[in-house]
């Protein structure tokens, strides 16, 4: 599960890069659209939360 968290981070180029990983074209793309994927989930969650809390106020 570290693993998981780490990977996410590195991801988000927040965490440090693996230096033994692969540097090609494809991976750099594969990242990047990871990337997106996590910012566009992470904001569908707050959105749904401020959704979810507006509703009981």
């Amino acid at each position: 599960m570290k693993s998981i968290w780490q990977q996410i981070l590195r991801y988000l180029y927040i965490g440090k890069k693996d230096p033994s990983a692969p540097k090609s074209r494809y991976v750099y793309m594969m990242h990047g659209m990871n990337r997106i994927s996590i910012i566009v989930f992470l904001i569908a969650l707050i959105i749904m939360l401020v959704k979810l809390f507006s509703r009981h106020h």
